[in-house]
């Protein structure tokens, strides 16, 4: 990536390797990397497990972010699966999870199990209480099945298992090496027909980087190069709308392991 972009703290940086390189080194030294996830982490886990904490101090966006995000989910449902998958058992992975937000307002009213996915160990408990089968208005075929304490760089999902694989607000923190070898993992974990969303903060140009929680903020350009790279392909995108003023862009993307086929008349 060779747009430019800075730091929390206005320092520039020419390019995103030279960014990388100041912040997890060229790979001489595994421990300089390995203290980037650890602060990473380390930020999250002094941040209170509540839906006002995993959202920054903006817990007043979730109905507006849940709302999107069911409307960009209900187009895909309507043309990427017969009968709007009505007829089959629907399973979805949320990555980084946090307290089950996302699982427990929008993805368990459209798949039968989610599994969660989460590497901070008091977000992920907090998950598990938030929906346990006694506190849901929902039926055992709408339900949280495995919740897994670990990083996405260290993650490899089931290999078929996944209809959808939700990935929000998390993939900042994935240096660009990461970011590509867990997508050419996860594609594995798809089912045939299955897709990725993908739903994150976007920079104006070139990247964002956050010195306090350790996480980059992309621009659109980024992202779509590194789904190039990661062998992806973007099925359709759309943008958040209703957001307050002073917050980040939203995009929403769809991915594909397969070519997406062109409508008659489309350019």
């Amino acid at each position: 990536m060779e747009a430019a972009g800075l730091d929390s703290e206005g320092r520039e940086f020419k390019n995103a390797e030279e960014m990388w390189r100041a912040q997890i080194g060229d790979g001489a030294d595994p421990h300089k990397k390995n203290d980037w996830y650890r602060k990473g982490v380390g930020y999250w886990e002094g941040v209170e497990a509540s839906v006002d904490g995993v959202l920054g101090g903006y817990g007043h966006v979730n109905d507006v972010d849940v709302k999107g995000s069911e409307a960009f989910l209900k187009t895909l449902f309507s043309e990427r699966f017969a009968d709007t998958g009505r007829n089959r058992h629907l399973v979805a992975l949320d990555c980084g999870s946090g307290i089950g937000r996302v699982t427990k307002n929008l993805l368990l009213r459209y798949f039968n199990e989610i599994d969660l996915v989460e590497p901070v160990s008091h977000f992920l408990e907090a998950a598990r209480e938030n929906l346990a089968s006694g506190k849901l208005m929902f039926s055992e075929l709408h339900k949280a099945t495995n919740f897994y304490c670990v990083p996405l760089q260290e993650f490899t999902p089931e290999t078929g298992r996944y209809d959808v694989i939700w990935i929000q607000w998390c993939i900042g923190h994935l240096a660009d090496d990461d970011f590509i070898a867990f997508f050419k993992r996860a594609k594995a974990g798809l089912k045939p027909g299955g897709f990725f969303v993908l739903k994150e903060n976007i920079a104006r140009s070139g990247f964002v980087l956050d010195n306090e929680d350790r996480s980059i903020t992309r621009s659109d350009l980024y992202f779509k190069e590194l789904f190039g790279l990661c062998g992806l392909h973007l099925y359709k995108s759309k943008d958040q709308n209703g957001f307050p003023g002073g917050l980040f862009a939203v995009k929403m993307y769809s991915l594909t392991t397969d070519t997406p086929k062109r409508t008659h008349g489309a350019r």
